[in-house]
């Protein structure tokens, strides 16, 4: 009998061309597939909960499948483990009811830019934006974020994924939080959906805030012209992750 499977994964996006397959075969969702294929030896299709850019890391990335399996599930996370290459790694698996849909099924996602003061060390270079010697005025960076919370139109902060397939602009986020530490700062944004470059292009802006080449009341002026600018800069791949996927809104309403 065919079980439909949620599996959650985490993978480090340095050496993968995004989430979604691609004609090179290089995506993190190739690369799953391909392990699958030799676990069952039939193709097996599956689906995410999003998509992330070339670089752009995952410690909850949310998938499904359906497959017909008769042991235990963690022995098919063993197998998944054993055929899926350095880099990309399921933390759990569970069957779950026929409806469940890894994208339309989801209710938010969490995603985390991470900065380091100063120089990252070699081993976490791969996985955060080092700033060197830029200084950030962190209460004007949470006071900026304010004028982002809520239901907008994002385009300002949105780019082209170079088709002609429309999108709605119009995106819910529900908290953006500045975290300050002794040596590194971080960017949590809580929504119920994002646009292509929208997480990396928030953080581009709010760490030019703090930089001080953007004053906080200039980012309202650029979510109300609804019209992507030069002065918005996405940030590095390298500093994102997607750290959870909500099946239950996670704010109250």
């Amino acid at each position: 009998m065919t079980t439909r499977w949620r599996c959650v994964c985490a993978y480090d996006g340095t050496g993968f061309s995004g989430w979604q397959k691609q004609p090179s075969g290089d995506a993190v969702q190739d690369k799953i597939e391909t392990g699958l294929k030799e676990i069952f030896q039939r193709p097996i299709r599956t689906i995410g909960a999003g998509r992330t850019d070339a670089g752009v890391h995952a410690k909850g990335q949310v998938f499904h499948f359906d497959a017909e399996w008769k042991h235990h599930a963690d022995d098919m996370l063993n197998a998944m483990r054993a055929h899926l290459p350095v880099g990309i790694s399921p933390r759990s698996l569970s069957s779950v009811r026929p409806n469940f849909h890894a994208q339309i099924s989801a209710k938010g996602k969490l995603y985390r830019y991470r900065c380091v003061l100063g120089w990252a060390m070699p081993q976490e270079d791969r996985f955060v934006l080092s700033l060197k010697n830029r200084k950030l005025d962190f209460e004007k960076m949470k006071l900026a974020s304010r004028y982002l919370i809520g239901t907008h139109d994002f385009s300002s902060f949105a780019a082209s994924r170079g088709n002609d397939k429309y999108e709605n602009p119009v995106r819910t986020v529900w908290e953006i939080k500045v975290v300050s530490r002794a040596r590194s700062v971080d960017i949590a944004v809580l929504g119920g959906g994002f646009l292509y470059k929208m997480v990396r292009s928030i953080a581009g802006a709010l760490l030019d805030v703090g930089a001080g080449k953007i004053e906080p009341l200039e980012i309202a002026a650029m979510l109300e012209a609804k019209k992507r600018i030069e002065r918005v800069v996405s940030a590095p791949a390298k500093g994102l992750c997607l750290d959870k996927v909500f099946y239950r809104t996670p704010v109250s309403k």
